[in-house]
C-alpha cells in the first residue's frame, strides 16, 4: 500500500474556487464586518466603563449622575455583545474559503502569510472567549477558577488590539468592497441561490432578533417577548435576586432580633436597632439596580439617607465610608462609598422596597442603595458603617 504523498494531500485539500456560493464575496464580508466592528466598539467601550466603576483610580471621582448611567451602559454592553454573535457567524461563513488559500512562494510570502494568520487566530480566539464567557456570565454559570472580571478585561484588550491590526491590514480591501455594490450583474447567476443581499439582510435580521429575545432583562417594554431573558423580572417584591440570604450565609443572622447597625468614626461608635432607624426621618427615591450580568430594574426605595447617619457620629456628609455586610460566603461582602456619593441625598440605607419591608433576599434588615452604582456594590445585610476606613 502506497503512502500518500504531499501532492496527494494537496489535491485533497479544497481550494477557494471549490466553494461556489455566489453569496460570498468581499462586498458581503465588508458590510457584515463593519456592523460587527461597531458592535465590538460599543461592547468594548461600555465594558471598560464597567471595569472603571469596579476599579476606580484614586485620582478619579465618578459622579452619581446621571442616575441611570451604569444601567444604560451595562445594558448596551450586553445588547451589543448579543447582536455580535449572529454577525460573527455570518462573517466567518463569508470568509471561510480563504482559509484554504495557498501562501505564495518564498520566505517573505510565507512569513507575511504566517503573521496574518496568527493575528487572525488571536482575534478569533479572543472574540470567541469574550462572547462565550460573557454569555455564561449572563446566565450566572462560572465553570472556571479564574476571576471572570479581570480575565474578561484582559482578553478584551487582546481582542480590540487584534481587531485594529486586522482592520489596518485589510483597509484597502474594505474600502474597495464598501464602494462596490453588494450584487454584481452575473448572467449565469442561479435565481434559486441565495444572493449576497439576502444573506446580508438575514444577518441583520438574526442580530436584531437575538437582541429582542434577550434585551427584556434591561428594557422593560421588551420583557414580554424576550423569551431568552434569564431574569425577566421574577423575584420577591418584583425585583430579581442574584445572591440569596441562604447563599450568602445570612439567613439566620439577618433575622436575629438582636441585630444592630454600628456606625464607627474614629473612637466614636453609635449603635442603632432597626426600630431606631425606622424612627429617623425617611427618604424615598426611585433608583435602579443594574448588575454586571446585564439585568436592571427601577425600584422605589425608602430608608435613612447615609449623610444623616454620618451626622450621628460627627462625620462630614462627604466623608468616604466603607459599608460591611453580615454575609459569610461569596464576594463583595463590603464596598466603599466615596464622599460625593455619600453626601448625595439619594444614597441611603434602605429599609423598605416598593412600599413593603425589605425582603431578606434583598438585604433585610438594611442595605445600601445609591445612584449610578453597580449592583454588586449595593451592599446587602449591612451591619457596620466605617467612616474613613
Amino acid at each position: 500500500m502506497r503512502l500518500p504523498t504531499v501532492a496527494d494531500i494537496e489535491r485533497r485539500i479544497p481550494r477557494p474556487d471549490d466553494f461556489d456560493s455566489r453569496a460570498r464575496g468581499p462586498e458581503l464580508t465588508a458590510r457584515v464586518g463593519t456592523a460587527l466592528g461597531i458592535c465590538f466598539a460599543v461592547c468594548f467601550l461600555t465594558g471598560m466603563w464597567s471595569h472603571l466603576q469596579y476599579s476606580t483610580p484614586g485620582w478619579l471621582t465618578l459622579s452619581p449622575n446621571p442616575t441611570q448611567l451604569y444601567r444604560w451602559t451595562q445594558g448596551l454592553h450586553i445588547v451589543s455583545g448579543t447582536a455580535a454573535i449572529p454577525l460573527l457567524l455570518v462573517k466567518l461563513w463569508s470568509v471561510f474559503p480563504r482559509l484554504f488559500i495557498r501562501p505564495g512562494r518564498g520566505a517573505r510570502a510565507l512569513v507575511v502569510e504566517a503573521l496574518e494568520r496568527v493575528s487572525i487566530a488571536a482575534l478569533m480566539g479572543a472574540t470567541f472567549f469574550m462572547l462565550a464567557s460573557g454569555t455564561l456570565n449572563i446566565i450566572g454559570w462560572y465553570p472556571w477558577e479564574f476571576s471572570f472580571r479581570r480575565t474578561h478585561e484582559a482578553v478584551a484588550w487582546v481582542a480590540i488590539g487584534a481587531l485594529l491590526v486586522h482592520i489596518g491590514v485589510k483597509l484597502p480591501v474594505i474600502r474597495t468592497a464598501l464602494g462596490a455594490p453588494v450584487e454584481h450583474a452575473e448572467h449565469d447567476l442561479d435565481p434559486s441561490a441565495p444572493t449576497r443581499r439576502s444573506v446580508l439582510l438575514a444577518a441583520f435580521a438574526a442580530s436584531g432578533l437575538a437582541v429582542v429575545l434577550t434585551a427584556g432583562q434591561t428594557v422593560p417594554w421588551l420583557r414580554r417577548v424576550s423569551a431568552f431573558s434569564v431574569r425577566p423580572g421574577d423575584g420577591p417584591q418584583d425585583l430579581p435576586v442574584n445572591r440569596t440570604a441562604a447563599g450568602a450565609g445570612t439567613a439566620k443572622t439577618a433575622l436575629d432580633p438582636a441585630w444592630r447597625l454600628e456606625l464607627v468614626a474614629g473612637d466614636r461608635t453609635v449603635s442603632l436597632s432597626r426600630d431606631e432607624l425606622l424612627a429617623m426621618p425617611q427618604s424615598t427615591h426611585r433608583l435602579p439596580i443594574a448588575c454586571v450580568e446585564g439585568w436592571s430594574r427601577n425600584a422605589t426605595w425608602t430608608g435613612v439617607p447615609l449623610r444623616d447617619l454620618l451626622a450621628l457620629v460627627g462625620a462630614d456628609a462627604d466623608s468616604d465610608v466603607v459599608v460591611r455586610s453580615l454575609q459569610t460566603r461569596g464576594a463583595f461582602g463590603s464596598s466603599r462609598v466615596v464622599g460625593n456619593v455619600a453626601k448625595d441625598g439619594r444614597t441611603m440605607l434602605a429599609l423598605a422596597l416598593n412600599g413593603a419591608t425589605l425582603d431578606i433576599d434583598h438585604g433585610y434588615p438594611a442595605r445600601l442603595i445609591a445612584p449610578n452604582r453597580p449592583g454588586v456594590f449595593q451592599t446587602k445585610w449591612i451591619n457596620r458603617i466605617e467612616v474613613g476606613a
